[in-house]
């Protein structure tokens, strides 16, 4: 894959993707294409993606040193692929937070189906600070923190402990440093017991309910739950 982003495969069922681009694994246009090609087309087998950085840091953001219209556009173009990716595979993505997450980086920590941080782990938006409001962020932000404490981390910029995001729910598990690797583990054996087709289908659900009125989910709900259950009843064959 693309520079600063190594690829491994731990088994058919997991792949591991580590970002290694120091001092702050900040994503550049060829990281993002590399994940987003990635997340649409995983290897066959596929049910788990790990993501995880190195040297104590997650992400620090983008990378900020491209200039002029069409790069900007580019860069635009490449994170947002990558959000959108995150929302539309069908692996369960995990992220595995051991140091910084800035900016970009919370959204690829966040965005994740399960977030694993270390107590190390810190969470901030600093785009305040370059005088700029994180349209992308405000995008996911608000529905997962609520619009209060959205407003509140993208105009002062605070940064929050691993603790503080789980309460939050940015975060669902929070360990040690020495612990986060066989807690990602551990996390990664029980979803492995179940079906990776259920679980793309959890995903599929969660995003074609949100922001529809409670009549539209509710019938939309019924519906599939009808069909998944005359397609269990049916015999194979």
């Amino acid at each position: 894959m693309g520079i600063g982003v190594r690829v491994v495969q731990e088994s058919p069922e997991v792949v591991s993707v580590e970002m290694s681009r120091p001092p702050d694994n900040s994503f550049t246009v060829e990281m993002c294409t590399a994940l987003s090609e990635l997340l649409a087309a995983p290897p066959p087998g596929a049910h788990v993606l790990r993501l995880r950085g190195e040297a104590g840091v997650f992400c620090r953001g983008r990378d900020r040193s491209t200039v002029g219209r069409q790069a900007a556009q580019a860069t635009v173009d490449a994170l947002t692929s990558v959000n959108r990716g995150l929302a539309e595979t069908d692996l369960v993505t995990i992220a595995e937070v051991d140091g910084d997450a800035a900016g970009f980086g919370v959204g690829l920590a966040c965005l994740c189906d399960v977030t694993v941080a270390s107590e190390r782990a810190r969470f901030w938006f600093p785009e305040v600070a370059h005088g700029l409001a994180p349209a992308l962020v405000l995008s996911w932000l608000p529905q997962v923190v609520g619009r209060r404490h959205a407003f509140w981390l993208t105009a002062t910029g605070a940064t929050l402990d691993a603790h503080s995001a789980r309460d939050l729910g940015l975060v669902n598990l929070v360990c040690g440093p020495d612990r986060l690797p066989s807690l990602v583990d551990e996390v990664i054996t029980g979803l492995l017991r179940h079906s990776g087709s259920v679980h793309a289908e959890i995903k599929r659900d969660l995003r074609d309910f949100d922001g529809l009125d409670s009549g539209a989910v509710a019938q939309m709900a019924m519906d599939r739950l009808l069909l998944s259950t005359v397609s269990q009843a049916e015999p194979e064959g």
